[in-house]
């Protein structure tokens, strides 16, 4: 009886040990090249792949993920756009499910940015840089998109909205931002408003894939809707 017992014991305790495991294993993310939907003055050839850089090293920060190599999935799907679009086709579909051991694909969009000065004279503004005494203010919205990489079918899709601002009366603005070193030029609006974005994915995927039931999502839901009423307010003043 007693060995019976020990015995039930211990395969409880294995039981336990892969259960937790299985629990504690992080959801495995590959970051699409991001796609752009303006005229941002700072959007160059590279910028997608300087913002797939940036969201990748940020959701490895976290801790919570296993993000996939960039290399990994350009060998599969290349330069397809995903991002761009929800309508994924049949072909597409196969070689996402090709990406070995993925759970999503997180796809992203810069949908919105503005950039603006309020300068009290002897400011010059050329391409994006502002030169003098003035205020810049920076404002970015990034569409994202997670991917299920088994279905190829969009489960998740969340708008993220970043701000930033900076009186200054040296040079502001982010126009060389992705033909240098992204710390040259951290502190301008530009580039706070685009690492705010990608601190914002981050943290959204971080509560949306991991800690959904941890009440977190209500914060998301209601920056949401208070985008959406600011969006219809926006709308009836034109």
């Amino acid at each position: 009886m007693k060995r019976f017992v020990l015995a039930l014991l211990l395969l409880l305790s294995m039981a336990a040990g892969v259960i937790s495991a299985y629990a504690q294993e992080k959801p495995r993310l590959g970051v699409l090249r991001f796609t752009n939907d303006t005229r941002a003055s700072w959007w160059t050839a590279g910028a997608g792949r300087d913002l797939q850089d940036m969201l990748a090293s940020e959701l490895v920060s976290t801790k919570s993920f296993q993000v996939l190599e960039r290399k990994e999935i350009d060998a599969v799907i290349g330069e397809q756009d995903l991002g761009a679009s929800g309508r994924i086709d049949p072909s597409t579909k196969a070689k996402i499910g090709k990406i070995k051991g993925a759970q999503y694909l997180i796809a992203a969009t810069v949908s919105a940015f503005e950039e603006n000065t309020e300068g009290q004279g002897g400011g010059i503004g050329i391409a994006g840089i502002n030169i003098g005494g003035s205020e810049a203010k920076a404002y970015m919205a990034v569409d994202l998109k997670v991917i299920d990489a088994t279905t190829g079918e969009v489960v998740d899709a969340r708008t993220v909205e970043a701000t930033s601002k900076s009186s200054s009366s040296g040079v502001s603005g982010g126009y060389w931002l992705f033909s240098g070193s992204m710390s040259q030029h951290k502190k301008t609006p530009v580039g706070k408003a685009i690492r705010a974005c990608i601190i914002e994915i981050s943290e959204y995927l971080q509560c949306s894939l991991t800690k959904k039931d941890s009440g977190c999502m209500s914060a998301y839901d209601a920056k949401d809707t208070s985008r959406k009423e600011k969006t219809k307010k926006s709308i009836d003043l034109e």
